[in-house]
C-alpha cells in the first residue's frame, strides 16, 4: 500500500486480516487502506477482516494494473520506462505535490503545487520539452 504504482497478478489476493488474530493492522495498514480506497471500504476490509481479489483491489483503487503472472515484471517494467522516459525534476515535483498536497487543505494544496510548479517551470527540462513538442519530436532530459 505505501508504493506509488501498484500492480498484481491474476491470482493475488488482498487484505486485512489482523482482527482474525485480535490484533489491528500495523505499519500503516489503518492509514494507508482508508487513503486508497476510502473510508467506508477500509472499514469493511479491517474490520471485517475478508480478503479481496486482484480485480476487486483494482475495481477500488487498491491496486493500478491487474496482469498474468507471466506478465507481472514486464507491466512493471514498462511503467518504470515511461515514468524514466519523463522529465526527471517534473516527475519528482510531481511526486512531492501529490505526497505532501493530500495532507493539505484543497486551497493550501492548489498553493504548494502552484509554487512547485513555478520551480519546476525554471528549468532546463521545461525548456527541451516544450521545444521537442514543438518539433514533433521526443525529448532528451538531462534532470536540470
Amino acid at each position: 500500500m505505501a508504493c506509488h504504482i501498484r500492480i498484481a497478478s491474476e491470482s493475488a489476493r488482498f487484505g486485512q486480516p489482523e482482527v482474525k488474530l485480535g490484533i489491528i493492522p500495523g505499519w500503516g495498514g489503518t492509514q494507508c487502506l482508508p487513503r486508497l480506497v476510502g473510508k467506508g471500504r477500509a472499514f469493511e476490509m479491517i474490520t471485517g477482516g475478508e480478503m479481496v481479489s486482484a480485480q476487486e483491489a483494482a475495481e477500488i483503487g487498491l491496486v493500478n494494473h491487474v496482469v498474468p503472472l507471466e506478465e507481472l515484471m514486464l507491466k512493471a517494467m514498462e511503467i518504470a520506462d515511461l515514468i524514466l522516459s519523463r522529465g526527471p525534476e517534473a516527475v519528482r515535483l510531481s511526486l512531492e505535490a501529490i505526497r505532501h498536497g493530500v495532507e493539505m487543505t484543497f486551497a493550501e494544496g492548489l498553493y504548494y503545487e502552484a509554487n512547485l510548479f513555478g520551480i519546476v517551470f525554471s528549468t532546463d527540462d521545461k525548456d527541451e520539452g516544450t521545444t521537442a513538442f514543438m518539433e514533433k519530436r521526443l525529448p532528451k532530459f538531462q534532470g536540470k
